[in-house]
């Protein structure tokens, strides 16, 4: 079982570590703690993403978009 704590170092808390040894019970875990990237740096790290987003930004701000409702969503990939 893979589990991801996703949080600002102020949350961290004896709560959070009895959260941990109860969903892995009496298992050997690694704890690799990694400074969390902003989103949008990087997406925009690679020359192609950058690219991408930017040509995808220009259309939108065209109206050149689709749109979906939930229902149409959940229709279009089979989950209802």
């Amino acid at each position: 079982m893979t589990t991801t704590y996703h949080l600002n170092v102020n949350e961290l808390s004896v709560e959070i570590l009895n959260s941990i040894k109860a969903a892995f019970k009496d298992k050997t875990v690694d704890i690799t703690v990694t400074e969390a990237l902003d989103e949008t740096e990087y997406l925009l790290s690679s020359p192609a993403n950058r690219e991408s987003l930017e040509r995808s930004m220009q259309q939108a701000e065209k109206g050149d978009v689709v749109v979906f409702t939930l229902d149409e969503l959940q229709k279009q990939f089979g989950r209802e």
